[in-house]
């Protein structure tokens, strides 16, 4: 079965809608990408506008059919554009506003006189440009590059910007020997990958959408909201992780902590203080005990440690530094108090004090409050 061009065009249009209504009605279900895909929609939406115009373009006088035509589809890549910067924060307007009107101005100055050549070569360019930049924005972006769907969105913007860069670039040299076959065997092939990329990349980047709410909401499960750090349920599972990929050669310990007379704190300078003191230690013992370590808050005032340590020696220092240095934060100075708050740890070894993650967990909590027996404020080894 073969396809002619004004048959690409329907299909291309089509699509393009079905994308649009599909990506606008997204917006419902994902209020936090609500502007984003409130452009894409808009930019496919064009995009289609333009494809029309494109496809009745000879119902204009000279070529403002053409001229317009292309300079829709130039808004509609636009907006795409955008849309792809605004997912990592950025804006590319002022510089869509200069592609654009350089744009309007070819068409203004050289439409009437070269507008075969304009249709056929110049008006490539800029969308070959402005794909490369949507594929460079979403290639750019590390919050995205860890889901599935971002590499097919980026190859597929790439593969846009290939097609119509070719088109304004190469095929100027080879058009003289190839003649009016490779004229139309071109335009074909260009509205052939047309209908793949007005498929190809709303559906990689509506799941890319979804891909990352998705994340978020699995990162928000495993995160305790007051503190940031990780919570009860995401410890167990990374810190059994950790257990089972362990060299022979590595050393593994567990520091259990606990806020000492943290409910006395929370009864004498209210909850927003209590609050305080949590994200203060938080952040303290995060910063002491290095990022190779898997931190979490389990409980109420209640934190753990798994941590790589050369030795004892090492695992008893990383601890007391944390002792002293949260008992030397002025905590209730913003708040006009006088907040004096300590810390006890309970350490415990993999191997030596436990073999696994929960006979590691009750050594190191029954070093913990031999320390809150023996006067608080101090570290205590199983």
């Amino acid at each position: 079965m073969r396809f002619d061009l004004p048959t690409l065009y329907f299909l291309a249009i089509g699509t393009l809608v079905l994308s649009s209504l599909m990506t606008f009605w997204e917006r419902y279900a994902r209020p936090l990408r609500r502007r984003e895909l409130g452009m894409l929609a808009g930019g496919y939406a064009t995009l289609a506008a333009g494809c029309a115009l494109a496809l009745g373009r000879s119902l204009f006088p000279g070529a403002i059919g053409a001229g317009l035509a292309n300079i829709v589809m130039l808004s509609g890549y636009l907006l795409v554009l955008q849309a792809a910067a605004r997912l990592a924060g950025r804006s590319h307007v002022p510089m869509a506003g200069v592609i654009l009107g350089f744009q309007v101005l070819v068409w203004a100055v050289g439409g009437a006189r070269w507008q075969t050549v304009i249709w056929t070569y110049a008006s490539a360019f800029p969308i070959g440009l402005v794909s490369g930049l949507t594929a460079w924005e979403l290639q750019r972006n590390g919050r995205l590059r860890v889901l599935r769907s971002h590499r097919i969105a980026v190859a597929f913007a790439a593969m846009h910007c290939f097609t119509y860069l070719l088109r304004a670039i190469v095929l100027p040299v080879l058009e003289p020997q190839g003649g009016a076959g490779l004229l139309a065997l071109s335009s074909f092939a260009t509205m052939y990958e047309g209908v793949l990329y007005s498929v190809g990349l709303p559906m990689a980047l509506l799941a890319l959408v979804r891909e990352e709410t998705h994340d978020q909401l699995l990162q928000a499960s495993h995160t305790d909201y007051l503190t940031g750090l990780g919570n009860r349920r995401w410890f167990f599972e990374e810190a059994e992780r950790r257990i089972g990929s362990m060299g022979a050669d590595g050393r593994t310990f567990m520091l259990a902590f606990d806020l000492d007379h943290f409910k006395s704190i929370n009864d004498r300078f209210g909850h927003a203080i209590g609050d305080e003191v949590l994200k203060r230690f938080a952040g303290f013992v995060r910063r002491s005990v290095g990022s190779s370590a898997i931190l979490a808050r389990i409980g109420g005032e209640e934190f753990v440690a798994l941590l790589p340590c050369r030795s004892d020696a090492e695992a008893a220092a990383i601890a007391q530094q944390v002792v002293n240095g949260f008992a030397a934060i002025d905590i209730g100075r913003e708040y006009g108090e006088d907040v004096k708050a300590t810390v006890s740890i309970g350490i415990a070894e993999l191997g030596c004090d436990g073999d696994t993650l929960a006979e590691l967990l009750t050594a190191a909590d029954a070093a913990l409050y031999r320390a809150k027996g023996s006067g608080r404020n101090r570290v205590e080894p199983a």
